[in-house]
């Protein structure tokens, strides 16, 4: 990974083998272990830990362009390796957590291909983006805090070696924010809830905490409501996903340049790749994806360049993904049947992605921040 001819190298390799993968996992919904396992091997899973630390320190760039390739391959994978990269960054430039928790955590990434993500998502609530406190509670008893609630939607579920639970404590005056959690703790447990149209082998079960007994220094940051921090690396969240998305159009956009350049029609004597429907078709295809290529690198170049996260990276997510379930649709409408056949991965891909609409930041949120932005107000 110390080159970019090497990443190339890697991710081509692998990417074809996930691709030959995904279609298993995806019918039985089940995360795809072997898929963590060459990732560990590759050196991926501490790409983003900071060099200090023992990992690769990368940035934005090569986030996108690896996680738009494996993208390309397991979608499911890729999105469980985004979560992972967001948390090691964040952590890593973390001024708030203690070194020596810091250190403990990116050390197991590091050595032994530790597994992390973020625990937000809760029942009553849902997405803690739109604001309000968590039901999950941390309270003191004696030297040790306990733990209880349960989160949704946990990507990585049982891969997860790491949980970093957004919280609130029961004082008079609750302070909220994150605890970090070793998944394997007694009073821990999945429930399994993840049955989807899409990504389905995300394993995004239910993780439920029951007197789940913390060390205080676990309590890693934990403010006020008013002062509680806002989300660490929500650019790169947003561009990364947005990456991810624009893979899985891609990886469509390929079967069906081979499906229309092997299909022959008894009428017709030749590909439909021949025909001027299918020509047009996939040019405006091409068309949707310079569009996405276009805004991520424009992201990506944003935050070289040093400037702060701003709304676009939001905009760029919410086209982006526009772009590609129209990419992916425009495919399904133009040859019927043959799109919709689970023996055909065009089936998948559009499941898969109709998926990049429900992650943050979602569309209302993006285009009211954008228009409130743009009018000063």
């Amino acid at each position: 990974m110390t080159t970019n001819l090497n990443l190339t190298e890697t991710l081509d390799r692998i990417v074809t083998v996930f691709a030959d993968r995904a279609p298993h996992y995806d019918r039985i919904g089940e995360i795809a272990f072997d898929n963590i396992a060459d990732l560990k091997t590759a050196g991926l899973l501490a790409a983003t830990v900071p060099r200090a630390y023992g990992g690769h320190g990368i940035g934005l760039r090569q986030v996108v362009e690896i996680i738009g390739r494996i993208g390309e391959g397991d979608p499911s994978t890729a999105l469980i390796l985004i979560m992972q990269y967001l948390q090691c960054g964040a952590i890593g430039h973390s001024t708030i957590w203690p070194e020596v928790v810091k250190d403990e955590v990116l050390s197991s990434i590091v050595r032994d291909g530790a597994l992390i993500n973020a625990l937000r998502v809760e029942p009553e609530l849902g997405t803690p983006a739109r604001g309000g406190l968590p039901a999950t509670t941390v309270r003191r008893e004696g030297d040790i805090w306990l733990l209880n609630g349960r989160k949704i939607f946990s990507t990585g579920s049982s891969a997860l070696s790491w949980g970093v639970v957004w919280t609130r404590t029961d004082e008079d005056e609750p302070r909220v924010g994150q605890v970090i959690v070793p998944l394997d703790l007694p009073g821990t447990r999945i429930e399994k809830s993840w049955f989807h149209l899409g990504m389905r082998a995300t394993g995004s079960d239910t993780i439920i905490f029951e007197n789940v007994a913390l060390p205080e220094r676990y309590l890693v940051n934990l403010q006020p409501p008013a002062e509680a921090a806002e989300e660490a690396l929500a650019g790169w969240h947003a561009v990364a996903v947005a990456a991810l998305y624009d893979g899985i159009a891609r990886s469509a956009r390929t079967w069906l340049i081979s499906f229309l350049q092997d299909r022959i029609p008894s009428n017709l004597g030749k590909s439909l790749a021949t025909q001027p429907r299918f020509q047009a078709l996939l040019g405006e295809i091409e068309a949707l994806l310079l569009v996405n290529r276009s805004l991520i690198e424009h992201a990506v170049s944003r935050e070289e360049a040093g400037e702060k996260p701003t709304t676009d990276a939001g905009l760029v997510k919410h086209v982006v993904t526009e772009n590609a379930i129209a990419a992916i649709s425009k495919g399904v409408a133009a040859i019927g049947n043959p799109a919709l056949t689970q023996s055909n991965p065009l089936e998948r891909h559009y499941r898969d992605v109709l998926c990049g609409r429900i992650h943050t930041p979602q569309q209302d949120v993006v285009l009211s921040a954008s228009g409130r932005a743009a009018l000063g107000v």
